[in-house]
Order: structure tokens, then C-alpha cells, then sequence
């Protein structure tokens, strides 16, 4: 089973991170997927995405663990799980999972939102995606 909080080059389970969150006082629980689509949309047009691959700074994990820090910090009663893929993903593929579960739906949700938005701000991970056309496009990257 994948830890709680974790970038990994194996593929994501929503199990595991509704597991890490579980318990028994948890009334509302809530999940977001980041899936892998098969369009961006690159400088504003729609794109058709042919590969898509993430890499990670070497700091990636410890600014993850920062971020669930804060945002448990912000949200007392919360328990979080986040997850990030790195490597080559296909269509469809988990980029990204993050669940929190809390004694009400509100504060679930509201955890949950802020947690990945969070992330995808402030954690080093930078997408690589190539369009059907043959561009290419970084996104992410300071």
C-alpha cells in the first residue's frame, strides 16, 4: 500500500487513499482525481495530447509533506492523503489523488479544495505534454 502522503512513479489507487483517511469519527470523506485527459488546451486552443510525463524536483516530497502539514494545521480533525504520479502516464491514467476526511462534509470539502490547490502551487512537480500536432508545451515550470 502507497503511504498517506507520497510522489511515486507506480500508478495511484483511490483506495489506498480513502484507507489513509478512514475513521471511525470521519461523517463526510472526500476524494479528487486528477485523471489524465486526452486535450489541453496549450495557449489557449484545444489541443489533442498524445504523451504526457511528470517529473518531480528532488524537494518535491518534503514540500508535499509541508503542504498536507499546513493545510492539517488549518483544518484540526482533518485527516489528509495526497498523492502524485511521476514518469509517463497514458489517457485516462491517475495523475493525482487526494482525499480528506472529516466529521462533517463542509470541513471535508473545504480541506480537500485547499489541499489541492496547494499542491499544485507549491509542490515542484512540472508536466511535459506532447500534442498530436508534434509541439510540445512545459507546464508548471517557475
Amino acid at each position: 500500500m502507497q503511504p498517506a502522503v507520497a510522489i511515486v512513479d507506480t500508478p495511484l489507487s483511490v483506495d489506498a487513499a480513502l484507507a489513509a483517511v478512514a475513521h471511525a469519527g470521519a461523517g463526510g470523506v472526500v476524494v479528487f482525481v486528477g485523471a489524465v485527459r486526452d486535450h489541453d488546451h496549450a495557449g489557449g486552443v484545444a489541443q489533442a495530447v498524445q504523451a504526457l510525463e511528470y517529473s518531480a524536483h528532488p524537494s518535491a516530497d518534503g514540500e508535499l509533506e509541508r503542504v498536507v502539514g499546513e493545510v492539517a494545521k488549518a483544518h484540526p480533525g482533518v485527516r489528509l492523503a495526497a498523492q502524485h504520479r511521476t514518469g509517463s502516464l497514458q489517457i485516462g491514467d491517475l495523475a493525482v489523488v487526494v482525499a480528506a476526511a472529516a466529521a462533517h462534509r463542509d470541513e471535508a470539502f473545504v480541506a480537500a479544495r485547499r489541499l489541492i490547490d496547494d499542491l499544485k502551487a507549491q509542490v515542484p512537480i512540472w508536466k511535459h505534454q506532447t500534442f498530436a500536432d508534434g509541439s510540445e508545451e512545459w507546464v508548471g515550470l517557475p
